[in-house]
């Protein structure tokens, strides 16, 4: 008798054991909701908790605005026949005599090739001497070695070429077929084109950004609003620095998803349904639909018109709750934007727990079965 009360005492304990760690030792996911609403302000927490609906849904739908400014869109574009300082000219002259200033005894014309205009845009002509060049057209520079020659020989006829150069080039690198400096054409005076002459981009349309580099200013805009918005199409000048990029913003998936992960955005705009579908959705064994939060924080002037408050200084802490079985639940998740940095996290429904807690305590108790069938014998 003795020895089946202890054996009754020793199942006891071992069931109040189990018990105790299946309450607050089994492995998990992560916190449930319970706990997270414990953590809100409104207990003394250091986090707001906010249902998700269409007000939220207003608030909060903030994306960061990627476009040139008008230090890019107010250039028109440049003509393809203005000398630059470092283009490179080609002359011809010819002159109307035998005794020719530059020609040799056969030949009264001579060809001047590679004349490179110098930093400060001028150039050197033989009995010409030193001429501007720059922000001249071909046509205009030769009026002007014209009239420097014509008073050395007769009546001149002067041919200007202008070749394309360094200084009316522009460099393009990262996500594009051929990467490389390139000059700016009659053909390629626009980003579109010259992103064309370039073998175009390699990158996924959706996710491509453009940065372009002027000086000391930078712009970006999305490709797929490049070629949507031809206001966005900026006139190129000599000098700008081109990168094709893809977009580098991110969230973080846990909890009861299909991976745990940091994952990248796929477009432009990403909902907090598509951020879940893009981590495989809810897991089916695990997930609670009504707990899904979207943990961030919000600038203070969202979070005062949120909170309906004008006290609220720097960044405050959000978790926003996505509830799936609602009647509007997927369309407000359809419409809730998620934002680089975010955290989405999804609880596990509260029979998971329950379900690990049975199993320890059926373990504990097979484990007991043994040790009194063990302690009969």
């Amino acid at each position: 008798m003795s020895v089946t009360i202890s054996n009754r005492a020793r199942l006891v304990a071992l069931f109040v054991l189990v018990a105790t760690l299946a309450a607050c030792g089994l492995p998990r996911s992560g916190p449930n909701k319970r706990e997270i609403f414990a953590s809100s302000v409104q207990r003394q927490g250091d986090a707001f908790i906010v249902t998700i609906n269409d007000r939220v849904i207003q608030y909060t739908s903030v994306a960061p605005v990627i476009e040139f400014d008008k230090s890019f869109t107010h250039k028109g574009k440049i003509g393809s026949d203005v000398i630059r300082p470092g283009d490179v000219l080609g002359l011809t002259v010819w002159e109307n005599t035998s005794d020719t200033l530059l020609g040799g005894v056969a030949s009264n014309s001579t060809s001047l090739t590679e004349i490179q205009v110098d930093a400060s845009g001028s150039i050197f002509v033989p009995y010409a001497g030193r001429i501007k060049a720059a922000g001249n057209t071909p046509d205009q520079l030769r009026e002007i070695i014209t009239k420097k020659l014509d008073a050395q020989t007769p009546d001149p006829q002067v041919l200007v070429r202008r070749l394309a150069g360094d200084g009316s080039s522009i460099s393009i690198m990262g996500g594009v077929g051929a990467q490389g400096v390139y000059p700016i054409e009659s053909a390629t005076r626009t980003l579109t084109a010259m992103l064309a002459k370039a073998g175009g981009i390699t990158i996924e349309p959706e996710v491509a950004q453009i940065k372009v580099t002027r000086g000391s200013r930078t712009g970006i805009v999305w490709l797929a609003d490049l070629y949507s918005n031809p206001k966005a199409d900026i006139a190129l000048r000599p000098g700008d620095r081109i990168f094709v990029q893809q977009d580098r913003r991110s969230f973080t998936a846990l909890g009861a998803t299909g991976a745990q992960t940091r994952v990248p955005f796929s477009s432009q705009k990403l909902s907090a349904i598509e951020a879940l579908a893009q981590v495989g959705g809810l897991s089916s064994n695990l997930a609670d639909p009504t707990g899904i939060f979207i943990f961030r924080d919000e600038p203070a002037e969202i979070a005062n018109a949120l909170l309906g408050r004008g006290d609220l200084v720097g960044p405050q802490r959000f978790a926003y709750v996505l509830d799936l079985t609602e009647p509007s639940g997927m369309f407000v998740g359809r419409d809730f934007i998620i934002r680089d940095g975010d955290t989405v996290f999804v609880t596990e429904a509260p029979f998971v727990q329950w379900n690990k807690t049975l199993g320890v305590l059926n373990s504990g108790l097979a484990t007991g079965s043994s040790i009194s069938t063990l302690a009969g014998k």
